[in-house]
């Protein structure tokens, strides 16, 4: 098996303080878009739910990870880093719909079409898409450069849409029906776990006017914890608790899904994610210090428990 490379066992870095921390922020800054942006509604109510329920916060976090890297503070991507959240948090409701993937429990609570009603859940994931770009676009979050808030806006809508996390979600649903070969279970999830995990990562470093180098070396880095991150999402899945997961196990293999422990065994897949996280990890050499929370974010990615 492939040793993984630790970067940052002397930096004095602690990662459960770390993502305390930025989890902190994020929520903080996720009830002030709440307080600014939300009625006494049911609608209203139903987001709210999902939203602050207790997930990893894992893109947010990148987001935040990506724009230190590239030398700035939270402040310059705290909004994009929510606007992100909102998007997976949407993804997460439609998911667990009737009509996906059926499931009761989402980050140990009872999911949102359990917690109120199918349509309800419906028009709240469709309300969190929205208000995301609504976010995205308030003006006293835009940068001075106002092309880079366009990219940004772009970057995160391909990376949820049709050319991304929708395609996949697709492409997964058609794979039920057959063994996907490893290429195209590859591109499954690089559409639809991946893709939003890099826009995450490269939101950070456009946001902090990162150069093209450095935008260039994040991508390979999000590129590859995207795919690590779906592949171990597939081995908790067969061997994960699902108190800790806050989500049902042995859900895949009950709907024939084509998965990395299916398709390489349980130790491939293993070797496979230890593979990607080095290679994620090689891309920020040119960082130094600079990159040791996306380093020790990517460890995270490949020890989790949930």
């Amino acid at each position: 098996m492939m040793k993984f490379q630790n970067t940052h066992s002397d930096s004095g870095f602690d990662l459960t303080d770390y993502l305390n921390s930025q989890r902190q922020i994020t929520s903080q800054a996720l009830k002030k878009i709440i307080k600014t942006h939300f009625s006494d509604s049911r609608l209203s109510s139903a987001m709210q739910y999902s939203l602050m329920a207790s997930g990893k916060r894992l893109r947010p976090v990148l987001c935040m990870a990506a724009a230190e890297t590239a030398g700035k503070n939270n402040d310059d991507v705290i909004n994009a880093a929510c606007a992100i959240e909102m998007i997976h948090t949407y993804s997460l409701i439609h998911d667990d719909l009737p009509a996906m993937d059926d499931d009761r429990l989402r980050r140990g609570k009872p999911t949102c079409h359990i917690q109120y009603d199918e349509p309800t859940a419906i028009l709240t994931g469709d309300a969190l898409l929205t208000l995301a770009f609504d976010v995205l676009s308030d003006p006293p979050s835009l940068p001075e450069n106002i092309a880079i808030q366009l990219q940004v806006i772009k970057t995160i809508a391909s990376a949820a849409g049709h050319r991304g996390m929708i395609e996949g979600q697709m492409r997964d649903i058609e794979a039920e029906t057959i063994t996907a070969p490893l290429d195209k279970l590859k591109q499954i999830h690089r559409l639809k776990t991946g893709a939003l995990i890099e826009a995450s990562v490269t939101t950070g470093a456009l946001l902090t006017g990162g150069s093209q180098e450095t935008v260039n070396q994040l991508k390979i880095y999000a590129e590859n914890i995207g795919l690590a991150f779906q592949v171990v999402d597939d081995i908790l899945n067969v061997e994960g608790d699902a108190a800790k997961m806050g989500k049902a196990t042995g859900t895949d293999a009950s709907r024939n899904k084509s998965t990395y422990p299916g398709l390489l065994g349980m130790e491939e897949s293993r070797q496979f994610t230890t593979e990607l996280v080095n290679n994620a990890l090689h891309a920020l050499d040119i960082f130094g210090n600079k990159s040791v929370p996306l380093s020790a974010l990517a460890e995270y990615i490949i020890r989790r428990e949930r």
